[in-house]
């Protein structure tokens, strides 16, 4: 009797919580599906239902698969930077024998996470400016005016001078999970390949990077689900432009909906993305759970 108290005890704590989650996550989930459906002007309310037509229209738009080109690689650059890269940075930081030097490394790298990317974005907006902005001054500084250019007004540079800006602004947060990852591996590991013989960098190969795989798939899962839905950089620097070159699937989600007054349309792409993050997530964890490091 004790045991069934108690239970019913710890479902009335956690019922509140799944009602929660269920209407303010899973509930507008299926909405979006079921809107994906409609031909729908959101300002007069009228709604048409055209069945997959939406999904059908996005097979065939070029803008789309060209949006869906950028996150690609939004996320595999940002896979070299934000994992690969902030691990060799934390290593090394980690490496460092003075406390005050390794706590002074971290609030370095960390500072330009802690500002918002609406920021981060006006400010790299500035520093692409063609003719005032300081990164053409410094290049014909050093004597390199010949590759001054108007770094977000070009379809060849603009994804790319958005990209930097992004890697830039969250490259120590990623550090620092990092850092923190490699502090919970045992000293004495290192210490017995030191007594081995074995130099930094097979320190690195065999001791760090096998013992913080769980940190590398979850930052991996984590910045790959974040770049198929990057809004904001984009919106604050260059609104998809120019010609469409740096449109994003959030972006074109959001001019085909509230622009355009496209909604069902819109709510097709929404729909897209949830099952891209949702099955890379999976993945991921399956492949985590496989890999769990133990010691």
């Amino acid at each position: 009797m004790r045991t069934i108290t108690q239970r019913a005890l710890g479902l009335a704590w956690v019922v509140p919580a799944l009602v929660l989650v269920g209407v303010f996550v899973y509930l507008p989930l299926v909405q979006n599906i079921g809107f994906s459906t409609l031909k729908w002007d959101i300002y007069s309310g009228s709604q048409e239902y055209v069945g997959l037509d939406n999904y059908r229209k996005l097979l065939d738009d070029p803008v789309f698969w060209s949006s869906f080109g950028n996150n690609l690689l939004y996320a595999v650059i940002s896979i070299v930077f934000q994992v690969f890269g902030a691990l060799l940075l934390a290593a090394l930081i980690e490496s460092i024998r003075s406390d005050r030097w390794r706590r002074g490394l971290r609030a370095v790298y960390f500072v330009p996470s802690a500002i918002s990317l609406t920021v981060a974005g006006l400010l790299f907006y500035f520093i692409y400016e063609p003719n005032l902005g300081p990164l053409n001054h410094a290049l014909e500084a050093v004597g390199l005016g010949v590759f001054d250019h108007s770094w977000l007004g070009q379809e060849s540079t603009a994804m790319m001078a958005i990209i930097a800006m992004s890697q830039w602004q969250g490259f120590g947060y990623s550090t620092l999970l990092f850092a923190v990852a490699i502090q919970r591996i045992p000293s004495e590991l290192y210490g017995a390949a030191a007594i081995d013989g074995t130099g930094p960098i097979r320190r690195f190969t065999n001791v760090t990077v096998p013992l913080v795989r769980e940190m590398t798939g979850l930052m991996t899962m984590v910045t790959i689900s974040g770049a198929f839905q990057v809004f904001n950089e984009v919106m604050v620097m260059t609104s998809g432009g120019p010609d469409n070159s740096t449109q994003v699937m959030g972006t074109w989600l959001y001019r085909n909906g509230f622009v355009r007054n496209n909604f069902g349309y819109a709510a097709a792409i929404a729909t897209l993305i949830f099952v891209i993050t949702l099955g890379i997530a999976m993945a991921q964890l399956w492949v985590t759970r496989k890999r769990r490091v133990e010691w």
